[in-house]
């Protein structure tokens, strides 16, 4: 195995954990901007402009792995080091237009940032605080993944403040966002819009009373359980699909804001870089976790030994700044030695969706992955927060994508989907995938259906009769 350091396995002090919790919380970007005021405010911070190794501290003459902790690993191991964020060198498609040598990249901007810039006049310190941890738990789609009254234990906040940070983040854009599901965010986003419309009034009834019906498209038994006309359901309906999104999460990463926008191809420097070994392309993925500067940080010795020397006024100045800068050092330390075992663990388990696509995601969790690094749920959210990596084949995702366990179900339903002779119903979508080994309620393949905007089996077939298919 890859050789890391154990400092990871270690009690850790309360500043220690909650420094280290968050670093680990910040894209490289970011981080790189938090390492730089450290450096700018204290002088017994020093950052050596030398390349070495994180694990055995010998020095390298050039970027790249460690030749020797690299022969420390099982054959197959992904090769996984920290590197210089400047050696990167994206590959920018034909289609898109090469940036002056002197222009920075954009950085992409994560979901947390965007809602807390928002917010940022409406939160308290704490609130602050509480509104970052919601964030960093959401699932793909923007949903809670645990009910306020385990937010508000795990936080040891309370229940009513955990509603108010909700209510605030489910109010701004994307809209519905921190919700319990879809029909709560869909509900959510019309709470911002004046009820003082007919539609939006039978909007709101649609959905609270008939959710399960609209998704199905059933619109004669919802208009015979309102006793309005079917022409009344439809056009309320039009109006949810055209204005409304059940997943404002996935509203956010197609809305141009995330880090790839509307193409797929957009320049921008990812977090972590997977590529195939240029020595031996059969051989082990490469993995690089770009750091934050070129270099290492470390407390300044000139700085040290000048403090005994000094008079009793600036000793106590000066213990402070020390203490300061051997605490940013060892959290940095401990922050790259997760992120290096999280990626170690995650291209061993993902190598077959790495390379071949989406329908090779394994079902993981962050829970599982923790337990099998010897960390707290809680740590991996925050190690796989508003991270991007790319891949082999030049796609930047987010790192959250790994544990995406929708990805693969979905993609195989687009397949069968596009080479059904006759529109298949979510119920034989369902079956289709129970045969094969994936088991799915339907009411989950209309939701993956959904987000992959493919109409249900009647409207299909609808559209196919227009379009003079065979049906």
């Amino acid at each position: 195995m890859f050789q890391v350091q154990e400092q990871s396995q270690r009690p850790l002090t309360t500043a220690h954990l909650a420094q280290t919790m968050s670093l680990l919380l910040l894209s490289n970007m970011e981080l790189r901007d938090t390492v730089m005021a450290e450096l700018s405010s204290n002088p017994a911070l020093e950052l050596v402009e030398e390349t070495v190794c994180p694990n055995c501290q010998r020095r390298l003459n050039n970027t790249g792995p460690c030749p020797a902790c690299s022969i420390q690993r099982q054959e197959q191991d992904p090769i996984v080091f920290l590197s210089p964020r400047d050696s990167y060198r994206p590959s920018l498609s034909k289609n898109i237009e090469e940036q002056p040598p002197d222009q920075e990249p954009a950085a992409p901007e994560d979901l947390t940032t965007y809602v807390l810039q928002q917010l940022a006049s409406d939160l308290h310190p704490d609130d602050r605080r509480l509104a970052i941890y919601i964030l960093s738990s959401l699932d793909e789609d923007g949903f809670l993944q645990d009910p306020p009254a385990i937010i508000a234990r795990t936080t040891r906040t309370s229940f009513f403040q955990v509603e108010r940070v909700l209510k605030l983040i489910s109010q701004v854009d994307p809209p519905g966002l921190a919700t319990a599901g879809p029909k709560q965010a869909l509900l959510a986003q019309l709470d911002l819009l004046p009820e003082d419309n007919s539609i939006l009034l039978l909007a709101r009834q649609i959905i609270e009373r008939y959710f399960t019906e609209l998704g199905r498209r059933e619109i004669e038994k919802i208009a015979e359980g309102l006793e309005i006309s079917p022409s009344r359901v439809r056009q309320a309906a039009t109006f949810i699909h055209d204005n409304l999104n059940p997943y404002p999460g996935r509203a956010f990463w197609g809305s141009g804001r995330g880090p790839q926008g509307s193409n797929p191809n957009v320049y921008h420097t990812p977090d972590i870089l997977i590529s195939h070994n240029p020595s031996d392309a059969k051989g082990p993925l490469v993995v690089e976790i770009f750091s934050a500067v070129s270099g290492w940080l470390r407390v300044n010795p000139m700085f040290s030994k000048a403090l005994a020397r000094t008079n009793e006024d600036q000793t106590e100045e000066w213990s402070k700044y020390i203490e300061r800068a051997s605490l940013f050092v060892k959290c940095l330390q401990q922050r790259n030695n997760t992120m290096r075992r999280l990626l170690q663990t995650l291209v061993n388990k993902q190598s077959d969706f790495i390379l071949k696509g989406d329908r090779y995601l394994k079902p993981m969790t962050r829970a599982k992955i923790a337990d099998e690094i010897g960390v707290h749920e809680s740590t991996i959210s925050r190690a796989v927060a508003h991270k991007s990596i790319a891949l082999p084949d030049g796609r930047i995702i987010p790192l959250a994508r790994f544990f995406d366990r929708s990805l693969s179900v979905r993609d195989r339903i687009k397949e069968i989907v596009k080479s059904e002779k006759r529109p298949l119903t979510d119920d034989q979508i369902a079956d289709i995938l129970k045969a094969e080994g994936i088991k799915v309620a339907r009411r989950t393949v209309a939701k993956y259906r959904s987000i992959e905007n493919i109409l249900p089996a009647r409207l299909r077939h609808r559209n196919g009769a227009r379009n003079g298919e065979q049906v």
